[in-house]
C-alpha cells in the first residue's frame, strides 16, 4: 500500500508536469504514436479485410499472416528494425513495429464483420435491385461495422501496452518512468508509469466500448426488458382484458 500511495505523490509533484520529460508530453507522444500506428494499420488492413469478407476469398491467408504477426516479439521486432534502418530511421522502426502489431486485429474485425452477415440479408438486398457496391457500402459495411470496431478496440489496447517499449530506443511516451526507473531502483516511479499506461487503456477501452455499441444498427438492437412496474401490471391488464 505504502508504494501506491510513493507512485501517486511521484504522479502529484510537480517536477513531474514541467521539463522535456512532463508528463503531459509524455501522454501526447503515447497518444499520438499510438494513433499513427493504428491508421497506418486501418489503411493496409480494413481494405484487405473487406476484400476478403465481401468475396470469400483469401481467409486462410489472412489467418496465418495474422497468427505469424502476432507471433513476433514485439519489442525484438524493433530493436531488429532499428539496427537494420540505422539510428536516424528508429521513429520509423517503431511505427512499423506497431503497426504489425495493429494489422491481425484489424484484419480479423473488418472480414469477420461481413462473414457474419447473414446471407440471406445479402439475397434480400441484391432482389431489390442493388448494385454489387451498393450492397456492400449499405448492407454489408454498416452490419461489419460493430465488429470492425471491435478490432479497433482490440487494436488499439495492445499498442497502447507495447507503446511503453519506445521509450528504449528514446522516442518517449509513457514508458520513460517505467523504463528510467526500473535501473535505478525507483519502484514508486516504475509503478506510476504502469498506473498511468493502464488507466489511459482503461478510458480508451470505455470509449471504444461505446462506440462498439452506437455502431451496431437501430433495428438490430436488442430490445430492453420491460421495467419492473411493467411486468408487475402486464398480468393485471391481462385479467381485466378477460
Amino acid at each position: 500500500m505504502n508504494l501506491f500511495l510513493e507512485a501517486f505523490a511521484w504522479m502529484a509533484a510537480p517536477a513531474q508536469w514541467t521539463g522535456n520529460y512532463a508528463l503531459p508530453k509524455l501522454l501526447l507522444e503515447h497518444l499520438t504514436l499510438t494513433a499513427v500506428s493504428v491508421l497506418i494499420a486501418a489503411a493496409i488492413a480494413v481494405p484487405a479485410g473487406w476484400l476478403i469478407g465481401h468475396t470469400g476469398k483469401g481467409r486462410e491467408i489472412a489467418v496465418a499472416i495474422s497468427g505469424a504477426a502476432r507471433a513476433i516479439p514485439a519489442f525484438g521486432l524493433m530493436i531488429l528494425l532499428v539496427l537494420l534502418l540505422g539510428v536516424l530511421r528508429v521513429p520509423e522502426a517503431a511505427v512499423i513495429t506497431f503497426v504489425l502489431l495493429a494489422i491481425p486485429s484489424l484484419l480479423a474485425g473488418a472480414y469477420t464483420g461481413l462473414e457474419a452477415i447473414d446471407r440471406r440479408v445479402l439475397d434480400a438486398a441484391k432482389a431489390m435491385g442493388m448494385t454489387g457496391w451498393q450492397v456492400f457500402w449499405k448492407v454489408e459495411v454498416p452490419l461489419g461495422l460493430p465488429l470492425l470496431v471491435g478490432g479497433i478496440r482490440s487494436a488499439l489496447l495492445q499498442v497502447i501496452a507495447t507503446v511503453t517499449i519506445a521509450a528504449y530506443v528514446n522516442l518517449g511516451g509513457l514508458g520513460y518512468p517505467i523504463i528510467q526507473g526500473i535501473p535505478l531502483q525507483k519502484f514508486d516511479q516504475v509503478l506510476a508509469g504502469a498506473i498511468l499506461v493502464a488507466v489511459l487503456a482503461l478510458l480508451v477501452d470505455l470509449l471504444l466500448a461505446a462506440a462498439q455499441h452506437a455502431a451496431v444498427p437501430a433495428g438490430l438492437r436488442e430490445r430492453r426488458p420491460p421495467r419492473r412496474r411493467e411486468r408487475a401490471a402486464a398480468p393485471a391488464a391481462a385479467s381485466a382484458a378477460a
